[in-house]
């Protein structure tokens, strides 16, 4: 029952990231049709960096702490460059530049977007695992 609580958390934190990098993603797709002044959009979009890391951070050590290696291990990658990003101050939104950098703002969130959906995936899937086997028993 501890490892479906566990699988349970998870699950909700990854969408939680998801839900995050969604946001960032409309927030520079509002700014590609001239919905939104570069000023909101990237206001709007280094307000949940920090958070967005932090989470990833937490993540991977409650997995670390549940004993769920191998989903710690495909945690790392990303991490390592959020937190790469934020030593080399990188890790937010430039005002003045971000009409320059908009296609690879959008394709780091997408690549981050197909990460984050490949670790839901396994999420669910384990969930579900320890769902049916602790019905078994």
């Amino acid at each position: 029952m501890e490892d479906l609580f566990g699988w349970l958390v998870s699950f909700f934190a990854v969408v939680a990231l998801v839900v995050v990098v969604i946001y960032q993603l409309m927030c520079l797709a509002d700014l590609e049709f001239d919905y939104i002044n570069p000023y909101d959009s990237a206001s709007r979009i280094n307000v949940v960096i920090l958070p967005e890391f932090i989470g990833q951070g937490v993540l991977l050590l409650f997995y670390l702490l549940t004993g769920h290696w191998v989903m710690a291990l495909l945690c790392v990658p990303y991490l390592y460059y959020n937190v790469t990003l934020y030593t080399q101050k990188q890790h937010l939104v430039d005002v003045t530049e971000i009409y320059n950098m908009l296609k690879w703002e959008k394709k780091k969130r997408l690549f981050k977007l197909g990460y984050l959906v490949m670790l839901l995936f396994l999420s669910l899937f384990w969930l579900i695992y320890s769902a049916l086997d602790d019905h078994e028993e």
